[in-house]
This record gives structure tokens, C-alpha cells and sequence, in this order.
């Protein structure tokens, strides 16, 4: 039976789908898309799942005019709340493509030319942390998989080389600006999280780890992060890699977010010791300038990811394990090609660019940086690492800084939430978009905050 059979003549649908992507990936977004109260939704969208369907011209304009304004715009440049996306347009548009294209990405078998592609990317990653070649890795959904799978595997490692499970249960060892992930990834593999007393400016060193699991025979990975994403603070990679050595412990580098800053020459001697990693994560939706939702997973040895990941069953028995499969690489089987437009806009733009737009947004965060140092009502409370910036407005309290916050978001002026460092309550900008411009950001700062 002929799918028109079922489904009826969808050539308008697809027309009128690629007419609409088409004009948002050449269109600026709107600052003042945000979120919207559930029954707000309910009541504009009405009911569209019925019986005999709604049709493609009301559920296209449930989507425009309903849908798409209650989500918040990431691509904004005055978006500087959380880590926000900034994707290019080739970006955008190829991943528009993929989808159109339905490939499975698990196995070589059945996706073979774009898990290639994939590669290529990963292959450039592997380059900037310094890895012999044969390494390499799988594109995940987002960090929280993609540290769970690390972990998965440098737990795998320790049992097959340690024969046996040490008393007391295994342990992972990290700091408490680790990302939350970590934290719900211990949960979910059921170990014990021992916490490393941090730092003067928030890092992991190498001796306050010495110290924190000098009696923790249960410890089987430590996870240093490569740019938190409250501070944006890069640990002491390399004491923190000379313990691993020590204690022949697995070290996994979160860099879901500032990994990226491995591509950019002025921030690259931050990064020193990362070459010593058994694993690493970086998100190019947050600052490589992907579409949601992407996370490059990246091993030394994947090898060791096989032994740990790699799913066997009567309709899996014919997948050939010599090739490279994404689904023996992670926490995961089914699998759409999520790499393939960073690989295109790569194979677009080229590497130099993507380093430039890095650099650029450096450069903006410490032209902000200086202004807020400068400014009679700001305080920087950082020097950045990376581009996040930390400052405070002495004399406010939480419920000001949170009005202030709702007011310009309100607007649609700029988007910048507060947030808690050292227990106090201060405000937060991540730059992760080259086309945010400096001035714009100093004067709503230094015109809002009198």
C-alpha cells in the first residue's frame, strides 16, 4: 500500500515546512520570545490532537503564532543567561537537511558516510587536545549523557583491571562547582561522590585531590571540568593529571562548555594538562556553534568504550565491530547523525573562522569585563578564565537583582539571570555569540544599575 494511501498528498506540507525553516534561518530572532503560563498555551493552542487531525494549515499556525514565541530565543546576542547556542546559518539549514534525510547513525552498516563525517569533526577535536590519532568518540545528546558515558566506561576499566568490586563501593572524585551532571550521573550509576575542597578562585588542584582520596581506595575516576559553567573556571588539568598517574585513576575533562577555548590561541596554555586525559566532552551547541542537541564524546582509547558500551543481540550479530559504530561508544543504540551539521558548517566556514569566532567572543567578555571593573556601581568578582564574567552590584539585595533581571528580560533588552557564588547572590553573562556587541552590553549595564 502507497503511503499516499494512508497519509494523502503531504507535498504541501513539505512545501510549506521548507518555506518556513527557510525564513527563520535567514531571519534575526526575537528577544522577547519567552516562556508562557501552561494555561495561556492551552487556551491559545486549543485542542490539536484529535481523532481526524487538525490539518496542516492550523497546526503550521499553532506553531508560528503560538508555539515558537513561548520558547526562549538562543540565538540572540543579548542572550547571556545560562550557556546559550548561537549556531551559523549552514548550521542551521544542514541540520534542516539531515533531518529530512532519516539516517541511522548507530552502525556503520546503516549510516556509514555520515558516521564518516561525523568523524572528521571529532578527528579536528581529537587534533586541539593533543591525542595520538587513533582516538576518538560518538556524538551524544548533551553533557549529562556524554559524562555518564565516559564514567560508564572509566568504571568498566577499574573493574576489568582491578578484577573486582573495591569495598565500600566505587567512588568519583570531583569538586562542587563540578556541573550538576556529574552529580546525577553518580546517581544513576549508583556510586559515591567524593567532594574535593576547592581552590582560592574555585578549581580543582592536584594537591587538595592528593589529599581528598588518599584513603578512598574506591575512587575509579576524577572529573575535572574545563570551564565551569557558573564561573567558567578551568581546573589545574595538570597536577590534577599527575595524581591520575599517581593513583592509576581514570581522569575524565568535562568541557561541555569551554572546551571550545581549546580552539582559540590565547586561551590555549589554560588548557595545559588536558592532553593527559582519558576522556573528554565538549557541547558544540554551547560555543562550536552547533544546533541542540550535540555533544562530542571523545576517548584516548575507544577501545576501552567498545569493551564497556558495545550491546549484543540476535538482530545485533551482524553488525560488523571492526568498523567504527557510534552504539559501542556510549549509552545509547538508536542514534540520529546530531555531528553532521558541525561538520558541515565546519566544512563550510573552516577551522581558522571557527577559532576566530572564539577569539571574538574572548575578546568581548574582557572588554566587558574591563568596563565593569571600571564602573563606580559594578564590582568583578573574577578574572575570567574563559568568557563567563561574575560581577555583583554592592548594596542590592536577592529580590533586586531578580527584578532587575525580570524587567530587561521583559523587554527583551538583555537576558542575564542571577546566580550564587560563595553564597552570596551576583549576576552572570556567558558569551558563547561572536555577533554579541560589547557596547550594547556596557551601556544597558551601566544605565540599569545606578
Amino acid at each position: 500500500m502507497q503511503a499516499t494511501h494512508i497519509w494523502g498528498d503531504e507535498r504541501r506540507v513539505t512545501d510549506a515546512a521548507v518555506t518556513i525553516a527557510s525564513a527563520r534561518i535567514s531571519s534575526p530572532s526575537d528577544p522577547k520570545t519567552t516562556a508562557r503560563p501552561i494555561s495561556a498555551l492551552r487556551a491559545d493552542a486549543g485542542t490539536t490532537i484529535t481523532p481526524t487531525g487538525i490539518g496542516v494549515d492550523r497546526a503550521f499556525s499553532v506553531f508560528q503564532d503560538v508555539i515558537a514565541p513561548a520558547t526562549r530565543a538562543q540565538d540572540d546576542p543579548l542572550n547571556l543567561a545560562y550557556i546559550a547556542a548561537a549556531p551559523t546559518r549552514a548550521a542551521l539549514a544542514f541540520d534542516a537537511v539531515v533531518s529530512s534525510f532519516n539516517i541511522f547513525g548507530g552502525t556503520w552498516e546503516a549510516g556509514a558516510g555520515a558516521i564518516f563525517a561525523e568523524n572528521e569533526a571529532l578527528a579536528w577535536l581529537v587534533s586541539l587536545l593533543g591525542w595520538p590519532e587513533e582516538a576518538g568518540g560518538c556524538f551524544v545528546s548533551g553533557g549529562t549523557a556524554g559524562n555518564l558515558s565516559a564514567l560508564v566506561t572509566a568504571r568498566h576499566t577499574a573493574l576489568t583491571r582491578r578484577g573486582s568490586r573495591p569495598e565500600g563501593g566505587w567512588k568519583i572524585a570531583c569538586t562542587t562547582g563540578a556541573h550538576s551532571s556529574v552529580l546525577a550521573d553518580a546517581r544513576v550509576m549508583d556510586v559515591e561522590v567524593v567532594a574535593v575542597p576547592e581552590g582560592d578562585r574555585g578549581q580543582l588542584t592536584g594537591a587538595a585531590l592528593r589529599a581528598a582520596i588518599a584513603d578512598e581506595p574506591g575512587v575509579f575516576a576524577v572529573v575535572a571540568s574545563a570551564g565551569t559553567t557558573n564561573a567558567g573556571i578551568i581546573d589545574d588539568l595538570a597536577d590534577v593529571a599527575d595524581v591520575c598517574e599517581e593513583r592509576g585513576i581514570w581522569l575524565h575533562v568535562d568541557g561541555a562548555y569551554g572546551g571550545a577555548g581549546l580552539t582559540a590561541p590565547s586561551a590555549r596554555p589554560r588548557f595545559t594538562g588536558i592532553e593527559r586525559a582519558d576522556s573528554f566532552i565538549v557541547d558544540p551547541h554551547k560555543w562550536l556553534f552547533a544546533p541542540y542537541d550535540c555533544c562530542a564524546l571523545l576517548y584516548r582509547d575507544p577501545d576501552l568504550a567498545r569493551a564497556a558500551h558495545s550491546q549484543h543481540a540476535s538482530y545485533l550479530d551482524r553488525i560488523d565491530r571492526e568498523a567504527w559504530n557510534p552504539t559501542d561508544l556510549a549509552v545509547h543504540l538508536s542514534r540520529r547523525v546530531r555531528g553532521l551539521p558541525f561538520w558541515f558548517s565546519l566544512a563550510v566556514h573552516g577551522t581558522d573562522r571557527y577559532a576566530a569566532a572564539v577569539e571574538q567572543t574572548l575578546a568581548t567578555a574582557r572588554t566587558v569585563a574591563e568596563a565593569i571593573r571600571a564602573s563606580a556601581t559594578l564590582r568583578l568578582l573574577l578574572e575570567p578564565d574563559l568568557s563567563v564574567l561574575l560581577f555583583d552590584r554592592p548594596g542590592w539585595t536577592r529580590d533586586d537583582y531578580y527584578a532587575w533581571s525580570d524587567e530587561l528580560s521583559r523587554a527583551g533588552r538583555i537576558l542575564c539571570v542571577p546566580t550564587s557564588w560563595r553564597g552570596e547572590t551576583v549576576l552572570r553573562l556567558a558569551f558563547v555569540n561572536p555577533a554579541t556587541d560589547p557596547a550594547a552590553v556596557i551601556d544597558i549595564l551601566t544605565t540599569t544599575t545606578l
